[in-house]
């Protein structure tokens, strides 16, 4: 009965997050690259079954947030069964002592959080060791932290072009997706626009312009349960969706961030849903 139960919860909510993403997407005003969003579905805390289950519905990009519960979940015998066609995105933040077991993972997609040119370099360095003769690169996007909090982790945003470049002139083995942030949490978009995301387009128009990259080749990783339709609306293309899909996290012995800013985050939901950008 509990699996059924699971099943019929996660399906619809996965349902009802893939038409918001759609509707969003709809209103984007079409001076903003033509990419559809990408939807990647956060599993962090919760079962391989809960995987399955939205692979079944249709989900094929998933997001953990440590390393070592991505290689247990990529490795678990009923995920290697059920979803041969699962793309892993590592969406937390990566030490370097764990970057060989983090590629050594089974459909690893791409790495969303490259925070240095050194990182980089071991990333790079591990891959090309890790493939052998293969020329497939890894796809990786360089986190920025766009609200200057100190908790989270990413580039002074004026380090950006310069980790591009050197990810672009002297990573061989690694393929530039994009740029990424997390943001504040609860940001009220009665104030306007949220400038998190606000700075990451413009670091990416940075990027570009410097580069001479084409818009459409430098994807935008912003957005979470309370605030992806808003980043779809200014131009996110990679929204990172976990709670609304598979219900709060539970971390043992420490209070998640879904139950310390639940107020702030259904008042945020609750105003992002009449939120609209005009086109200019």
């Amino acid at each position: 009965m509990w699996k059924v139960a699971m099943s019929e919860e996660v399906a619809k909510a996965l349902q009802s997050v893939v038409e918001r993403v759609n509707q969003a997407a709809a209103r984007r005003p079409k001076t903003l690259p033509a990419v559809p969003p990408r939807l990647v579905a956060v599993s962090k805390t919760k079962p391989p079954e809960m995987v399955v289950e939205a692979y079944k519905q249709g989900q094929r990009n998933f997001g953990e947030n440590y390393v070592n519960e991505l290689v247990d979940k990529a490795s678990d015998p009923l995920i290697l069964e059920s979803c041969p066609e699962i793309k892993w995105h590592f969406i937390g933040h990566l030490q370097k002592n764990n970057v060989n077991k983090l590629l050594g993972v089974q459909n690893l997609f791409l790495v969303e959080t490259i925070d240095s040119a050194k990182l980089a370099d071991r990333v790079n360095s591990s891959w090309q060791r890790i493939r052998g003769a293969s020329t497939q690169r890894l796809k990786v996007m360089v986190q920025i932290n766009t609200s200057g909090e100190q908790s989270k982790h990413g580039l002074p945003p004026e380090d950006t072009v310069n980790t591009v470049k050197h990810i672009v002139t002297q990573c061989p083995a690694l393929h530039f997706s994009g740029l990424m942030t997390i943001g504040r949490y609860g940001y009220n978009l009665t104030l306007g626009p949220n400038p998190d995301f606000q700075m990451l387009l413009s670091r990416r128009q940075e990027v570009c312009d410097s580069l001479k990259l084409p818009m459409e080749d430098v994807e935008l990783s912003m957005g979470m349960s309370t605030d992806f339709e808003h980043a779809i609306e200014v131009g996110s293309t990679n929204v990172r969706v976990g709670s609304i899909i598979f219900g709060n996290r539970e971390y043992p012995n420490i209070p998640s961030p879904e139950k310390t800013s639940k107020m702030v985050s259904e008042d945020a939901a609750k105003k992002m849903q009449h939120l609209t950008v005009s086109e200019r």
